[in-house]
């Protein structure tokens, strides 16, 4: 089977390339990551599609790219931006409050598509909140990457005031994620580690990314502005490509080349920090550029320095290209997650210097291409860039590394890990949920191989029913059909449960939980000036009123109470059967609360329907049976993955769809009695 993943990203200027990579502080290294991801992804056999999702909105000054719906980037990619009534950009911190509004308008987006995701890609714990509400819904798993954890920020004293919101939202994250890919070993050993989340390591996976491709050619004229800027530009130069934020260090590395007049003397230093000529920096972007410029107004640095205020993806690769010749790369990070700079500046064959807190001492270690420093240690990041460009057999030496090695960071191996990993968080379902009239009756022969897989079966088996639990008894009984480990009946508005003496009772939580947002009274008030055939009192309860009607008569009840301002679930089945229950009652509620009962989603079920009644679970189960003898109201039900229409009509239908999902071995068709 094919998979079709939804990567889930809702920061930044998430756009097809060419991207303005420091256009916004949250426009960094995570939008590489998930586009090169998705390239690489959709390059393997086994993808179906890809749809990166984001938020949408309406912002000139960044583009127009980012109001438009849908944006195509490959035969099997899309970008889905999901707009809100806030159509303003917005940053990391501001997104909280906007987040209730996107998930109900990514629900909608996810009902209208033709066949649901297999797997959500969470990136950061914003979209992994998202992602587990999706889950709940809707039972697709996901994946988290966190890009970077805020108990690590604190550790090396470069968070802020909203650490502690970001780390109980990571934990939650990591405690709920189905799979969790982080890029180093440090980040699984230590960092994920350090949440105290038990189960955690068995749900780890280390994919290291690759380099991210950049186009060739001049840019934006960065190569050509360093011929004015620089006193001798044909000097080797120490390269730093960074957003402008305290964490990076940026204003350490300028102390430092200006603190050592060999450096100075060897080479030219060039700092690409973040976009700085359109006027949206924040609070901290704008004092970090400010102390860079003034560190670079020194007299004695002028013609020493460059610091462009714009670049493109163009010119990072020049500038790379550049660098490869006798110069150096450095990353001086107060603390790096990962450190894709130094794949990247590995593939093109440039020494480094970098920060040894995070993932830069597993790349160098791995790739062997360069020196790792204190980064609060001003001298020795002066004398490892010294070291590098002053002495020709050093910097050959890892440069060589860097070409021989550079390819043990790999899009391609990553997309084979993570497609993998995507793969197996398909579970064979556990639980079976059946409708009884029509589904599992109607067919003798059906009905009696049903009874002989039941009891055998290692498939969990409840019905769930419109009848009374005393007639969903009666007609199993007359059918010679097992008795289920549970019941779910009066439409979803009860379940009975086994007593340990073989007897039922009533699941009173399950009651109790129902009464919420549920007026009885005010919903008989609002019905009762209607023209309505009532079914016979013994058919209602206390979350279920029922009549005879039909469609006209439904929607009509459906106006009535809108009017009146009361929550209910109308549901009109089998063309003469109104059904009016308590707003969170139904059978796929009851379903969903019954499996988690027993830890499991409703991923993790089948449902088997034929009628109106059957429409909500049919649509909520992971897998989802329509019997051959099914009834015009179902037509409509939304074809997707796991939904089987099998030709088999009542209980011979079940099975038959059993043994579609992988159930039963394949049985020999029947004809109905």
């Amino acid at each position: 089977m094919m998979v079709f993943v939804m990567h889930l990203a809702l920061g930044g200027c998430l756009k097809a390339p060419p991207v303005r990579y420091g256009l916004t502080a949250d426009t960094g290294g995570h939008i590489a990551y998930i586009m090169e991801a998705a390239v690489a992804q959709a390059a393997m056999p086994e993808i179906e599609r890809i749809s990166i999702v984001t938020r949408r909105f309406d912002d000139p000054t960044l583009g127009a790219d980012h109001d438009r719906a849908t944006e195509k980037i490959g035969d099997r990619i899309t970008i889905n931006r999901i707009g809100t009534a806030n159509t303003a950009y917005l940053e990391k911190e501001a997104l909280l409050a906007d987040r209730p509004a996107f998930l109900a308008a990514l629900h909608a987006h996810l009902a209208s598509l033709p066949r649901r995701p297999d797997a959500i890609h969470a990136h950061f714990a914003d979209a992994a909140e998202i992602a587990m509400a999706v889950r709940e819904r809707w039972g697709i798993p996901f994946v988290y990457t966190p890009h970077a954890l805020g108990i690590d920020k604190r550790a090396q004293q470069v968070g802020d005031d909203g650490l502690d919101v970001r780390i109980t939202e990571e934990r939650a994250a990591i405690a709920a994620a189905d799979a969790i890919i982080v890029s180093t070993r440090d980040e699984a050993d230590r960092q994920i580690a350090a949440y105290g989340v038990a189960d955690a390591a068995s749900r780890l996976h280390c994919l290291s990314p690759g380099a991210p491709s950049r186009p060739a050619g001049r840019g934006v004229g960065v190569i050509d502005a360093l011929e004015a800027m620089l006193v001798d530009p044909g000097k080797p130069i120490v390269l730093a490509i960074a957003r402008p934020v305290r964490k990076k260090n940026l204003a350490a590395l300028v102390r430092a080349y200006a603190a050592t007049p060999a450096l100075m003397e060897q080479a030219n230093l060039v700092i690409l920090a973040g976009q700085q000529d359109d006027g949206r920096c924040s609070a901290e972007e704008c004092e970090v550029i400010a102390e860079l410029r003034r560190l670079c107004a020194d007299p004695a640095l002028q013609g020493h320095v460059a610091l462009p205020v714009r670049h493109d993806e163009a010119d990072v690769e020049a500038l790379y290209r550049r660098a490869a010749g006798g110069g150096v790369f450095v990353n001086p990070a107060l603390h790096e997650p990962f450190g894709l700079t130094l794949v990247e500046a590995a593939a093109a064959g440039v020494p480094v210097v970098a920060t040894r807190h995070g993932g830069p001492s597993e790349i160098i270690t791995t790739v062997g291409h360069g020196l790792l420093v204190d980064p609060r240690d001003e001298g020795a990041i002066a004398a490892a860039c010294l070291a590098i460009v002053s002495d020709a057999a050093l910097h050959r030496r890892l440069a060589a590394a860097a070409r021989a090695h550079a390819s043990r960071y790999s899009w391609a191996n990553y997309a084979t890990g993570s497609v993998s990993i995507y793969a197996g968080l398909r579970r064979m379902p556990s639980l079976l949920a059946s409708d009884i009239d029509n589904t599992l009756t109607g067919c003798t022969a059906g009905a009696a191989a049903f009874a002989a897989w039941s009891r055998t079966r290692e498939l969990g088996y409840v019905v769930a029913t419109g009848r009374s639990f005393a007639m969903a008894r009666e007609i199993l009984t007359q059918w010679r059909l097992p008795e289920p480990d549970a019941f779910i009946v009066d439409v979803g508005t009860r379940i009975m449960l086994r007593t340990p003496g073989g007897g039922w009772h009533e699941w009173d939580d399950y009651a109790v939980a129902l009464d919420r947002d549920w007026d009885r009274p005010a919903v008989v008030a609002a019905l009762a000036p209607l023209d309505l055939t009532a079914q016979p009192h013994e058919t209602e309860g206390p979350h279920k009123l029922s009549f005879f009607g039909d469609a006209t008569d439904a929607a009509t009840i459906r106006t009535a109470l809108t009017a009146a301002g009361l929550a209910a679930r109308v549901v009109f089945s089998h063309g003469e059967l109104i059904d009016v229950l308590a707003p969170h009652a139904g059978k796929a509620a009851a379903i969903a609360t019954y499996a988690a009962r027993n830890g499991l989603s409703l991923a993790d079920c089948i449902a088997a329907g034929d009628s109106g009644n059957d429409i909500d679970m049919l649509e909520a189960c992971g897998h989802a049976i329509v019997v051959g003898n099914a009834g015009a109201e179902l037509d409509g039900l939304t074809l997707r993955a796991g939904l089987n229409r099998v030709r088999g009509r009542h209980a011979t239908g079940v099975m038959e769809g059993l043994a579609a999902i992988g159930i039963v071995p394949p049985v020999r068709e029947m004809m109905a009695a």
